[in-house]
């Protein structure tokens, strides 16, 4: 506990919590901290000025990450037929119908994205309880509901990443690993910020976005100068 309570003041040391960092910065401070013996996740997250209680106020959308997440994902997709066989031409992990709903039910969710064809969202929708809770339910207005399957499952694996409000107004998504350099990187954040920002719902009244800050999965959090996020 002693070496993981000094490992974690160490990569504070010298961090103003009260800064708004530029972009740039924060991620060459985020790398340069970095200590643990894996390839940590860039996670940004933004505070919205909205009540997602209210349906006119909901925040959700798919971005795709102009250089991936870095991170392996996992596909399985609902499909028939020839959908069926498209999505596994594609690189889908896992395919099936009535079959996959029965191994979802049971509790075995071996992936992490799921994408449906329309004809099968009768059949998905008895998986609302299971899926609907870990965001993984199908929804056509991220892609995941599509009759071109194989193009979902491309997106999915080269760095489509959903995001969606939760209920303290916080939208938030893993950009990239420490690994990756500082333009990768920069290029990644404010993809995401310009998602959110293009997915501003009709009832968002005042200040949209309020705060900003970037972490590693073992690193510090910085609050970031909004201003920086605009493409340069």
């Amino acid at each position: 506990m002693a070496k993981i309570a000094k490992r974690i003041a160490k990569t504070r040391e010298g961090i103003d919590p009260n800064k708004s960092y530029a972009l740039t910065e924060a991620l060459k401070l985020l790398k340069e901290r970095s200590s643990v013996k894996f390839d940590e996740t860039i996670e940004v997250a933004m505070n919205l000025g909205v009540d997602p209680r209210h349906a006119d106020q909901m925040v959700r959308g798919v971005v795709n990450l102009p250089n991936g997440t870095g991170r392996s994902v996992r596909v399985a997709v609902f499909a028939r037929g020839d959908k069926a066989e498209e999505a596994k031409a594609a690189g889908a992990d896992i395919v099936g119908a009535e079959d996959l709903v029965d191994i979802v039910q049971k509790g075995t969710i071996d992936f992490d994205r799921c994408i449906a064809t329309p004809d099968m969202m009768p059949l998905v929708g008895r998986l609302g309880k299971v899926l609907g809770p870990r965001g993984m339910m199908p929804n056509p207005k991220v892609g995941t509901v599509t009759p071109d399957v194989a193009a979902a499952v491309k997106a999915s694996k080269g760095g489509a990443v959903e995001f969606r409000v939760e209920k303290a107004g916080i939208v938030q998504a893993g950009v990239g690993k420490v690994s990756f350099d500082v333009k990768a990187l920069e290029e990644n954040v404010r993809a995401f910020a310009d998602a959110v920002n293009k997915a501003k719902p009709s009832g968002a009244k005042g200040n949209y976005v309020k705060k900003v800050s970037v972490t590693s999965t073992m690193g510090p959090g910085l609050k970031l100068d909004i201003a920086t996020l605009a493409a340069s």
